[in-house]
């Protein structure tokens, strides 16, 4: 990730302190329960282990220390500032909206990559799933074993994270400051946020479309609370700033 090399925050914001607070404790209960990410991390709809909450407390759940520490990282440094602008009510609406932004994208190539197997976005008769052996057997002919694990993936792996909502934090930063030059780590050269957030942006792009290395990371849920963040700048009228 990233540091601001020249705004230290001091005191952390309410609404920031108390979302760090709420995703440490989902990452404590998934270590505590093992089932915590499954009944707490979100699943494609048309999944038979989807429930209702899941759109929102998906966002509290990390699949890892990594997974968490990155994500805080990023809210404790650019969190408060945006809080500052937006107002705490405001705020936590445009970590909310944009996280659920983040979903609706990821359900969205996840429906276009069922119906491109199966011809339809709702697949779950297609194949049989058994959680304990792992096992994926499939009830449409034709399909190839890479094409089961695809839609067995889809079907049966949550997505948890702060990651689609941390974007849309991410996007306001460098909408609102974007002649503030930020340091990647370990690499000391100052980018400027309007040439740097563009760019990470970009690779999330490439990385969802070519699925690179194979990875199980949502891009496109990244790339939705991107969208969404922008979005609502723009909708509430939301000006940049030259402060630093």
């Amino acid at each position: 990730m990233f540091t601001n090399s020249t705004s230290p925050f001091g005191a952390i914001s309410p609404v920031v302190k108390n979302l760090l607070v709420f995703n440490l404790i989902g990452f404590v209960g998934s270590m505590i329960f093992d089932q915590a990410n499954r009944l707490f991390g979100v699943y494609y709809p048309d999944s038979s282990m989807f429930h209702w909450w899941q759109i929102i407390t998906y966002m509290f759940m990390h699949g890892g220390f990594a997974h968490l520490f990155f994500n805080m990282f990023a809210l404790f440094m650019f969190g408060p500032i945006i809080e500052q602008i937006l107002g705490a009510k405001r705020f936590i609406n445009f970590y909310l909206i944009t996280g659920l932004g983040a979903l609706a994208l990821q359900f969205f190539v996840q429906g276009i990559e069922v119906y491109q197997i199966v011809g339809t976005p709702f697949a779950e008769g297609y194949f049989n799933y058994d959680p304990v052996s792992g096992m994926i057997s499939s009830n449409y002919p034709g399909m190839t074993s890479e094409e089961l694990q695809t839609v067995a993936g889809i079907y049966h792996i949550p997505m948890v994270g702060a990651s689609g909502a941390i974007f849309g934090l991410l996007v306001a930063f460098g909408y609102l400051f974007p002649n503030t030059s930020l340091y990647l780590m370990f690499i000391p050269v100052p980018v400027k946020a309007k040439y740097f957030i563009p760019i990470y942006i970009l690779i999330e792009l490439f990385l969802g479309v070519s699925r690179f290395a194979g990875d199980s990371v949502a891009h496109f849920a990244h790339l939705g609370g991107a969208l969404f963040g922008f979005i609502l700048l723009k909708a509430w009228g939301i000006g940049k700033t030259q402060l630093w």
